[in-house]
């Protein structure tokens, strides 16, 4: 095939069709977080060893040398946030969410404390800029508590962030938009929230990372997005370079550097596939999905913000299963009101009606620490400081949250839901302070919702174990299956190193999720699946078979599971679901699942099975 054959005579904005097939041929492997097919050079944006620096005391005639390059990184990663600025709309709520967040990031960048802070470590202590910049970051997470700045004092993460993009400018791997008019397919060692500020979604093809893992942030952004993404790809730096003609395979977890010809030509055609595909299964997306024995499965999505509901919708969205409400406080440099908050509620709840719309209430902690009370150095946040924990911990933001749902509630169909539940005491408190708020706007004379649901997450052990106690407290149940495995296998779910353990059909999972949903249901309680088990072909007979009411899930799902739903028969997956038990081991049960679910699914699995390259 000649050079000119393979050029098609239209492409769209993002696709990049390679004119040469350079380099040696490499697979590599990782976990795809978001489907779809990305062809394209590659560029890499943030690489493994930028953040190690080397401690070396530089000679005194060299302090203002190192001064000076200090100063050109500083106005050069300023001069990349006012860019990333002018990109966004100031009228669309989710780009101003992001302008803030890059206010609070040049603010930090021009916060003379913090720059005379590495300076000094220059001028006094004879340390090159990277040191002196390390240090300086050690000092603020030591004792950024006691430090007079405002913002060395609350923005310790984003201090962080910002001393990081400063030394990989001193060290050439700043992350940065890729160059040159030509969409690119990104590599990066991480992302941040701040790395991905910097990039233009329009001139991205694909996303592939080292870190991650199938429920990681970047995935959220990538799918977000509608952009193909791989996480957990060891060696991309070794294998990849700048330039190189890549294939990403977001289906299979399949990353191709520089592919044979006839390879190339092979996953066009399954691009192609891919899309006429999606188109096809969104045609009947908009009807309510039932199985083939009757049986109703409302579909919800999972969204991060009141922007999401028209995707949400146009995707066949029966309602808001989870609405992470803590993503209304991560890209703000102070707490939102309760006005605020009023507001994006409320919006959410008028578009989505007359469908339910559940707001998860704050679940800061951990990887979601929010700006005003980033305070707390825990050794192992994960099992701290987080949820409905921090609420009850700080219930003046807790209690400015319940109202702003409450009355939002009055525009819509509202439900209030807690997160990170590991005990009866605890959702008796959440339960007091939200009658005590009632009954505060009561008195205040305020219109709320009376007719707010309240229930809770079971994502914890503990939670599962005394879920009918639970059950006779709330009016319905949300397995949160991403905390729940993480929880009960021990597992980082974000970490590659173990993120093979991290499996939804292991027997102890299974177990746990059946007893949830028996016992809610001896309650007359309702039970909804909100992880990401929701979405997998694989785990939904299971989840029919257990009598799961609603499914939540990323609403680019929806359409994929409200059409395997159609093709599925819930007392056939009952009577699997005795042979399930019986098995011992996570492999032994996807066998099984697999040999029902692709006599069930044989068109959808066909396809994607004939997506999979076999001599990659």
């Amino acid at each position: 095939m000649s050079r000119q054959e393979k050029k098609p005579q239209k492409t769209a904005p993002n696709e990049a069709v390679p004119e040469a097939l350079p380099g040696r041929r490499i697979v590599l492997n990782g976990v795809a977080v978001s489907s779809g097919i990305g062809i394209g050079p590659s560029r890499f944006i943030n690489r493994r060893g930028s953040a190690m620096v080397v401690r070396q005391k530089i000679r005194r005639e060299t302090v203002k040398k190192e001064l000076a390059r200090l100063e050109q990184a500083v106005s050069r990663l300023e001069a990349e946030f006012n860019a990333a600025k002018t990109r966004l709309s100031p009228m669309a709520d989710e780009q101003r969410a992001q302008g803030e967040l890059l206010d609070v990031y040049l603010m930090i960048c021009r916060d003379p404390k913090l720059l005379n802070t590495v300076r000094a470590n220059i001028s006094e202590h004879n340390m090159g800029a990277e040191w002196a910049l390390e240090k300086t970051a050690q000092d603020v997470r030591r004792s950024f508590a006691n430090i007079d700045s405002l913002y060395l004092r609350e923005r310790s993460v984003d201090i962080q962030t910002v001393i990081g993009r400063v030394t990989g400018y001193l060290q050439g791997n700043a992350v940065s938009a890729p160059g040159g008019d030509e969409p690119k397919i990104i590599f990066a060692h991480d992302l941040t929230p701040a790395d991905t500020l910097a990039l233009e979604p329009s001139r991205i093809i694909a996303l592939v990372t080292e870190m991650g893992g199938q429920t990681s942030h970047t995935g959220i952004l990538a799918r977000s997005m509608h952009i193909p993404c791989v996480v957990g790809c060891i060696d991309l730096e070794e294998c990849v370079q700048d330039g190189d003609l890549v294939i990403v395979d977001g289906i299979n977890g399949v990353i191709v550097v520089n592919p044979h010809e006839t390879e190339l030509a092979a996953y066009i055609n399954r691009r192609q596939e891919f899309r006429l595909y999606e188109k096809r299964i969104r045609v009947n997306s908009a009807y309510p999905a039932e199985t083939e024995d009757g049986v109703p499965v409302p579909v919800y999505g999972n969204v991060e913000n009141g922007q999401e509901t028209a995707l949400l919708k146009a995707l066949g969205g029966e309602g808001i299963g989870l609405f992470r409400t803590e993503f209304g406080y991560l890209s703000r440099r102070d707490l939102p009101t309760e006005e605020e908050q009023f507001e994006e509620y409320k919006a959410a709840i008028q578009a989505m009606s007359p469908h339910m719309v559940v707001m998860r209430t704050l679940d800061s902690g951990a990887d979601k620490m929010i700006g005003q009370r980033r305070v707390l150095e825990e050794a192992n946040p994960a099992l701290g400081m987080r949820a409905i924990r921090y609420c009850l911990r700080h219930q003046d933001i807790f209690r400015r949250q319940l109202r702003a749902i409450l009355r939002a509630g009055v525009y819509g169909n509202a439900a209030v839901m807690f997160p990170m539940i590991s005990g009866l005491d605890e959702l008796r408190q959440a339960k007091s302070i939200l009658s005590e708020v009632r009954q505060e706007l009561d008195n205040e004379g305020i219109s709320y919702s009376r007719n707010v649901l309240v229930g809770t997450m079971i994502e914890l052990p503990a939670a599962v174990m005394i879920s009918r106690a639970l059950a006779r407290e709330v009016d319905f149940f949300s397995i949160g299956t991403n905390d729940l495995i993480q929880y009960s296998l021990g597992v980082d779910r974000c970490n590659k190193y173990v993120s093979y353990l991290f499996k939804p059909l292991h027997p102890a999972i299974l177990r746990a999720i059946k007893y949830t949903v028996d016992m809610a249901h001896a309650e007359g309680i309702t039970v909804c699946v909100c992880g990401e088990m929701a979405a997998d072909p694989y785990c939904l007979p299971v989840l029919l078979g257990m009598g799961v009411d609603a499914l939540s899930m990323t609403p680019q799902h929806i359409p994929f599971v409200k059409n395997l739903i159609r093709r599925s028969n819930v007392e056939e997956f009952r009577l699997l679901l005795k042979s399930i038990f019986s098995q011992g081991t996570p492999e032994d049960i996807l066998r099984l699942v697999s040999q029902n679910v692709y006599a069930r699914f044989k068109d959808e699995l066909a396809f994607f099975a004939s997506m999979t390259d076999n001599n990659a």
